[in-house]
């Protein structure tokens, strides 16, 4: 989960352990940061690529790189680009929404304001995500 927002990230642990969604969930909090984990980098150098995550949480506007730099790093290299992207951002910005897309992004979610509405976002985007969804093995 790529998010520098506590407030943000702690709803959302809350619902997922709410929803009983008990997967290891990495989290780092701003572009650059999540770009070391994907490609194994710097604090990271020491995890394989190959251990790829079964989704990537994204926010847009993230300091150091913005979240649409970070999307179109991983679906611009083949190592990372099979990795599902869900971009979980509070823009309903129009342009926001298609150059997600237009870059690979998998899904895009605006952050519901209220914790019931985010909970249960959580909770289907985890159920689907998480749970249902086969990707491919790297």
């Amino acid at each position: 989960m790529v998010e520098d927002s506590e407030e943000d990230l702690q709803l959302a642990m809350r619902a997922f352990k709410k929803a009983n969604l008990l997967n290891r969930i990495h989290v780092v909090r701003d572009g650059a940061e999540a770009l070391d984990f994907i490609f194994c980098q710097g604090p990271y150098a020491s995890r394989r690529i190959e251990d790829t995550p079964s989704v990537i949480l994204l926010d847009l506007k993230l300091p150091k790189l913005d979240g649409l730099e970070v999307l179109q790093r991983i679906k611009s290299d083949p190592r990372t680009k099979i990795i599902p992207v869900v971009v979980l951002t509070s823009s309903k910005e129009h342009r926001d929404i298609l150059a997600s897309y237009e870059m690979g992004a998998n899904s895009y979610i605006v952050k519901p304001v209220n914790f019931d509405g985010f909970a249960k976002a959580m909770e289907g985007l985890g159920m689907y995500w998480l749970l249902l969804n086969n990707p491919p093995k790297m």
